[in-house]
């Protein structure tokens, strides 16, 4: 007998009030996936991406990673995004970062925490290009709050520079990349001002948002 039984039972109950309230959803939703969203997040369990948008299974494709970063060498999500894109069609992708952001905040502090430091060098990266905006919170919380939401910009310029986006927009395709983040503390999101549709926007709206951010 699995020791993990509750999880079972919770299963069984949430299936069941699932099927209540939509007969007959999960044969439909076995039928097919038809997302118009692609949700990029962080693996944090305080951040469940279907939750917090209040949608249902089916609606929104997913990939999740420490710090919710995006990485031209990273397969795994560079796979994610060229399926969202070319297959499922989606017309959003959405970065989302969280504040008191784990992964951000040991990258800030410059920890020494194993394998995982090798990951987190992204966002230091993102920390030594923001040095100057950075140093001006003389707070350590707040420049730390600061650095998730820089974090989440620098991943939507990331997404938008790849090929798989990039061709999208060159054949026309209606697709638009954002970046938000999520309060841990209200369980609200913010629109972190960079909703880019065309390659030619690009720099453009990235530069506003960093300067709204000064």
């Amino acid at each position: 007998m699995s020791n993990l039984k509750h999880l079972f039972d919770n299963n069984r109950n949430w299936a069941k009030k699932i099927e209540e309230n939509d007969p007959g959803f999960f044969k439909k939703l076995s039928r097919q996936q038809n997302p118009e969203y692609l949700w990029i997040g962080c693996s944090d369990s305080r951040v469940p991406a279907n939750e917090i948008v209040d949608l249902l299974p089916g609606e929104l494709f997913v990939h999740r990673n420490v710090a919710n970063i995006v990485v031209h060498t990273d397969l795994n999500c560079l796979s994610v995004i060229q399926y969202a894109v070319d297959f499922l069609k989606v017309k959003h992708i959405i970065v989302c970062g969280h504040y008191s952001c784990g992964g951000v905040k040991e990258a800030f502090k410059n920890s020494r925490l194993g394998l995982i430091d090798n990951w987190l060098r992204h966002t230091q990266d993102v920390a030594q290009k923001h040095k100057l905006l950075l140093a001006k919170k003389t707070d350590q919380t707040q420049a730390i709050e600061l650095l998730c939401e820089l974090n989440v910009i620098e991943q939507v310029q990331n997404v938008c520079q790849t090929t798989i986006v990039q061709q999208a927009w060159e054949r026309g395709q209606d697709l638009t990349v954002h970046g938000w983040i999520y309060g841990l503390n209200d369980g609200l999101i913010k629109d972190l001002n960079i909703n880019i549709k065309t390659a030619e926007e690009l720099d453009t709206v990235y530069d506003l948002a960093i300067k709204s951010l000064a």
